[in-house]
């Protein structure tokens, strides 16, 4: 049953993570934290305290899954607390915390609205070794050459 919770909480952070809302992906980063934190944890074999003199050697949980935890805590409240300052830095600059398309995305919807292929190789690779190339036999020919 912990690990159908798990998996929720990772799940519901990766799509909150893939939002354009900056508060959107700070709840995404803090979910997706809590969600591998239980994992390392409820992956971690159970025991006593792992105290020496208080529980047995054998009985003894694992230190590390711990020790492991509380460092991933750790990081993700200052990732947290840098997304929430970059956050706020984009409220205050412009009114809202949406990430904008930059040129180059603009340009590309652009181009796929108007069905443009660009025909620039940029692989430098002669055309019959360049393995992207799927160009279909001139009309007239039989089919020869790459392909």
């Amino acid at each position: 049953m912990s690990f159908i919770a798990i998996g929720v909480l990772v799940g519901c952070g990766v799509s909150l993570l893939l939002e354009r809302s900056l508060s959107r992906v700070l709840l995404g980063v803090i979910l997706i934290g809590n969600g591998v934190n239980l994992l390392i944890i409820f992956g971690a074999r159970p025991g006593g305290a792992p105290v020496a003199g208080v529980t047995e050697r054998g009985a003894m949980s694992d230190p590390l899954p711990q020790a492991m935890v509380l460092t991933a805590i750790v990081i993700t409240f200052g990732f947290t607390a840098f997304l929430l300052a970059i956050s706020y830095r984009s409220w205050y600059l412009t009114g809202d915390d949406e990430v904008p398309d930059d040129i180059e995305d603009q340009r590309i919807v652009r181009r796929a609205a108007r069905k443009e292929v660009s025909a620039v190789d940029l692989g430098g690779e002669p055309p019959e070794l360049d393995p992207e190339q799927l160009d279909a036999p001139a009309p007239g020919q039989r089919g020869e050459g790459p392909g």
